[in-house]
């Protein structure tokens, strides 16, 4: 949670992320994308493998050689001797730098029962000492090239595949040289000395206590229901305590030595670099890799078409309330082909309008569910799975399973209506044009994406045109017959069906109520889909066009700076990094700051005012409306003003300040918004305390500001009663009256995006000129108490958290504000190194620096840990001794290299991406001294020295300054 958030936007931002429809698309979307997202950093398997002959690794190299989708030619790929696959494509967005990625197909999948948690603990050896790389420093050789242990420098294990991952900040060929060593040295040369394993195992199992959440045990059991029996259910890529204590260097070996070679490894270089230096560089490193033979990977399997017509009930305090029902099928072999795009383009539909009708019955003024979703998937290769996914509120379970089982018969029996497909094909049509208009500027991050597309599904990389080109030709094929069609193809038809309820509390009636709501949603009758009356757009003008009172060019970074005669501001920087991109702002004055210690909620609803729609529209039909067009309508409320983006196009640009005009003149407040706030207020406050971390995001705010009201937690019930008509009372002044400030950055014409402003937000009635100063409320305290403080989770009995706070201060002195960053960079790495690589105590200790921009004399600097119960003295007086090092001595001039030098690099590359200009355009005429400090950043952290740093340290960082909480499992004894 960010240092200076406001307590009550913890509760808005928590609704905002939960999900208010499971959104399904056609393959390769399904549970097995879901374990990819919940588990991307650990992996499963069991059994001893059939081998490959190298010989026939070699017959199919790449999916495009037995494909006729057309390959995008900016790419090379090809293949050593030894059987290692490479992929490289120069491409210079952003500017200067480049992705590096090894992949291995071995993950979780490939472990014997002995071995869960080998393939993921391997991963973690990687970085701990190899032939040309003694333990301990490859990070620190990374981090002296610039490149962040965490952001720049990570790795990933999942079931099937470990994943290397080297983000390179310049196109230097010594740096690429040093990338293509290091992942050479993972691929065949590391150590796994004894004593390094012995050290990362407290590491691993720390990451292991960590990992135990409410969210991961559900998911072990929706697994063990679904496909009860299958591999990948008994492989969680974590592994289990007994394997991982009992690993040893030896054993870990030979899991490495047999997964580890170079038939199954892939790599991949995308970035500013020319690609025949790129190529021979790879020879050079790998070509000396000795073949070796590949064992089959295990089927995560078995997936049992057959089983069907059984229910389970799981609970937890934390969960919110959810049905699924599922059926398995075999796995669909569809090699990705024109023909085979066009069917899956078809299936995206149909379950784009199922999943569309789902939505808009969730947003009624009554809904029977907070959210639901229809969607198929693949189990790895082993199977398919369909599921329809029902969220409700506590105890209104059976009629959100009812009303959803109608709306899934509802579409398979009668089907969709041309307006529906239309308003779907509208969205992949622009999407479509979209990727082709910017196909130039594509990012390093697509372009591997594609290149991970390709080596874990087979999907051929083609160009953005060429898809386009395809699609114009498939659209008029398209019809609501033909989509039905493709989605029954695939989707396996909801008979007696696996259901599955979670929640907080059992369900009255059981599983025999829940199979006899089902059985009446399945058989009630049905009416045809009506769509609603068509509508256009009814936010084109505002009045008379405005007028420009000034136009200058800041000569700094040559920001345009245009104001208008209402008061308006807008502020341009043309970009070339983007083809066909544009990234716009808008400020509006206010934010937080309305929030005050009689009235703390003031602008809590805030980011559920687009759910309100707007006056002549609901959001519903806003969606219709505003279908294949790329604009946005959220809103949220910052520490001093409103805040809306959008990431649009120069052909939607002026429809985006149309959307922000309405809004600012004639917001809906419906209350189909409240309602969307209020059927979540449960949930969260149900999980305050579920996790460690929850539980300190969830108090810190009232313990350091001593229970200030604007900072603190309220209760449940001053949430409950909140209502769009006191929102309307509480910011309705500043909707039509505040400062507003505008920024353009990407592929513009500036004359012309003057004129779009000057003909809406422009020719708005005057407005304040500037924002206010909001003295009084600007005014913010740091506790005076400093004694220890125990909060409780109610999660595993083995998981602490230990928290260190000191204030600090503004951020009105720019070289002490990066110096105090650098000082956090310093300290992140000598915890990472003490409580993580030395003593094995913690998995991912964090450290924080928040000076502050709207609270004058305010800032803070946190380190936190997240621990075992019983370690709490011990990591106490290891953070203790590691903070007081840094008051009694100059910091080294490597350690000093090591935490500078990613700063550096990412001030360097801050001005190559929209967003990183956007940072500065967005506020430049009211906020002028962000461009002085862009400009001088670089300067003034080359001028910070090891004494400058100990006299930080020693001005806030003393044990007595700190405010420690600690937070223990309910029942757990106060640690001595």
């Amino acid at each position: 949670m960010p240092q200076n958030l406001p307590a009550s936007r913890i509760v808005a931002n928590y609704l905002r992320m939960t999900p208010t429809t499971s959104r399904a698309r056609a393959k390769p979307f399904g549970l097995l994308a879901f374990l990819s997202l919940a588990l991307a950093a650990c992996a499963p398997a069991d059994g001893r493998l059939t081998s490959i002959p190298q010989g026939a690794a070699a017959q199919a190299d790449w999916a495009f050689e037995t494909s006729d989708v057309p390959l995008d030619p900016g790419f090379r790929f090809g293949r050593l001797a030894n059987g290692m696959r490479y992929a490289v494509h120069q491409n210079a967005t952003p500017k200067g730098t480049a992705l590096v990625r090894m992949e291995v197909a071995a993950g979780s999948l490939d472990e014997s029962e002995n071995e869960r948690g080998f393939a993921h603990f391997v991963e973690h050896m990687a970085f701990n000492g190899s032939t040309r790389v003694p333990e301990g420093e490859m990070i620190r050789l990374l981090e002296r090239s610039g490149l962040a242990f965490g952001a720049d420098t990570n790795a990933q294990t999942s079931f099937d595949r470990t994943t290397y991952m080297l983000d390179l900040p310049r196109n230097d060929p010594a740096l690429l040289d040093t990338a293509l060593m290091l992942m050479r040295e993972t691929a065949s040369e590391l150590s796994i000395s004894p004593e390094a394993v012995d050290r990362e195992r407290g590491v691993v199992l720390a990451e292991m206590r960590d990992r135990n959440t409410w969210q991961l045990r559900n998911l072990e059991d929706q697994i063990a229901f679904v496909n009860p029996g299958a591999r990948y259910g008994k492989r969680m890529p974590i592994g289990t305590a007994e394997t991982l204590r009992g690993a040893t260097a030896e054993a870990l070996k030979a899991f490495w030595r047999r997964e580890y070679v170079p038939s199954q490894a892939t790599l991949m270089v995308v970035g500013d670099f020319p690609p025949d230096q790129v190529e021979a560089a790879i020879r050079a490193r790998f070509d000396t890799w000795a073949a070796a033979p590949a064992e089959r990977q295990p089927s995560a399997g078995p997936v049992l078409p057959r089983d069907r017509d059984r229910t389970a009930i799981y609970i937890d305090p934390a969960l919110s309330e959810r049905i699924t029902a599922s059926r398995n099928g075999l796995w669909l072999d569809e090699p990705d082909t024109i023909e085979q795009r066009q069917e899956n383009l078809l299936r995206e539909i149909g379950y784009g309008i199922v999943n569309r009708r789902f939505l808009s019955v969730a947003r009624g003024v009554s809904p029977p569910y907070r959210g639901a979703g229809f969607g198929t998937g693949d189990v790895f290769k082993a199977g398919r799975t369909t599921n329809l996914v029902v969220d409700t509120v506590d105890g209104k379970w059976q009629r959100g399973l009812i009303a959803a089982a109608e709306e899934y018969r509802r579409a398979l029996a009668y089907g969709f209506t041309p307006a529906e497909v239309a308003e779907q094909i509208a969205n992949v049509r622009t999407a479509a044009r979209n990727a082709a208009a910017s196909a130039d500027t594509r990012s390093n991050g697509t372009l591997v994406n594609a290149v991970l597309a390709l080596v874990r599904d087979g999907v051929v990389p083609s160009t953005p045109a060429s898809s386009l080109q395809r699609l114009e030709a498939l659209i008029p094929q398209i019809t609501p017959a033909s989509v039905l069609a493709a989605l029954k193809r695939e989707a396996i038809e909801l008979k007696q069906p696996l259901l599955r309820f979670q929640g907080r509390k059992e369900p009255e009636g059981g599983a025999k109520a829940i199979r006899a709501a089902w059985r009446l949603g399945m058989r009630e009758n049905l009416d045809r889909h009506e769509d609603a009356a068509p509508a256009e757009f009814a936010y084109t003008t505002f009045g008379q066009t405005g007028t420009v009172l000034s136009d200058r060019v800041e000569p700094g970074l040559n920001i345009r700076e245009v104001r208008f005669a209402n008061g308006v501001m807008l502020n341009i920087r043309r970009t070339d990094v983007a083809k066909d991109r544009v990234l716009a702002q808008l400020t509006l004055d206010g934010g937080d700051l309305l929030d005050t210690r009689n009235n703390p909620l003031a602008t809590e609803m805030t980011p559920f005012l687009p759910n309100g729609g707007l006056g002549k529209h609901s959001q519903d039909q806003l969606q219709t409306i505003l279908a294949g067009r790329t604009v946005s309508s959220d809103i949220a409320s910052g520490a001093d003003s409103f805040v809306a983006s959008a990431d649009t196009t120069p052909h939607d640009l002026e429809l985006q300040l149309q959307l922000w005009a309405a809004f600012l003149t004639d917001p809906g407040f419906r209350p189909e918004g409240e309602v969307r706030y209020r059927l979540n207020i449960n949930n969260f406050f149900a999980r305050l305390r579920a996790t460690p971390s929850a539980a300190l995001a969830n108090s810190i705010g009232g313990i350091l500001s001593d229970d200030d009201p604007r900072f603190t937690l309220q209760k449940v019930e001053d949430y409950r009663k909140l209502t769009f008509a006191k929102l309307k009372e509480d910011i309705s002044d500043r909707l039509s009256r505040g400062a507003v400030e505008i920024g353009v950055v990407g592929d513009v014409d500036e004359e012309q995006t003057i004129a779009m402003v000057a003909r809406t937000l422009g020719a708005l009635p005057p407005r304040e000129t500037a924002f206010k100063a909001y003295e009084a409320e600007r005014k913010r305290g740091f506790t005076a108490d400093r004694t220890r403080r125990t909060i409780r989770h109610t999660g595993p009995a083995d998981q602490a958290l230990i928290r260190l706070t000191w204030p600090t201060r503004d951020d009105r002195d720019l070289q002490e504000v990066l110096a105090l960053e650098v000082l956090r960079q310093i300290l992140q790495i000598e915890l990472t190194e003490t409580l993580r690589e030395k003593l094995g105590k913690a998995y991912s200790p964090s450290t924080g620096s928040a000076p502050s921009r709207t609270w004058p004399g305010y800032g803070t600097f946190t380190l936190a840990a997240s621990i075992d119960v019983t370690e709490v003295p011990a990591v106490r007086a290891a953070i203790a001794e590691t903070v007081a090092s840094l008051r009694d001595a100059p910091v080294s001039d490597d350690l000093l290299l090591r935490a500078r030098q990613p700063i550096l690099e990412a001030e360097d590359n801050k001005f190559k991406t929209n967003r990183g200009w956007l940072a500065v355009v967005d506020r430049a005429q009211s906020q002028p001294d962000t461009i002085t400090r862009s400009l001088l950043a670089r300067q003034q952290l080359l001028a910070i020295t090891p004494t400058m740093l100990q006299n930080l340290a020693r001005r806030y960082l003393q044990a007595k300054d700190a405010v420690e909480v600690l937070v223990l499992p309910e029942g757990a004894p106060e640690p001595q």
